[in-house]
């Protein structure tokens, strides 16, 4: 049980000092850095969205070839 909380214990002071050094070394200042985060996350969506819309349209222009009716083709 020791070990667990001595693991547990590590793990925390760890993180507490990863956060600390993180925060004293960022480049950014917190509001610059949503800022920046949420710009990016904006562009991604972006992508996305655009890259769904193109591939929907693919696959409605196969299921109408699909769907429509074929000609036999002549020997």
């Amino acid at each position: 049980m020791r070990k667990l909380i001595a693991f547990l214990a590590g793990i925390a002071l760890g993180g507490l000092v990863g956060v600390t050094l993180a925060l004293l070394i960022a480049p950014y200042t917190g509001e610059e850095l949503r800022s920046k985060a949420q710009n990016r996350f904006q562009e991604i969506r972006s992508q996305v969205v655009e890259a769904g819309a193109a591939r929907r349209a693919e696959l409605e222009q196969q299921l109408q070839a699909l769907r429509s009716p074929r000609r036999p083709s002549a020997p």
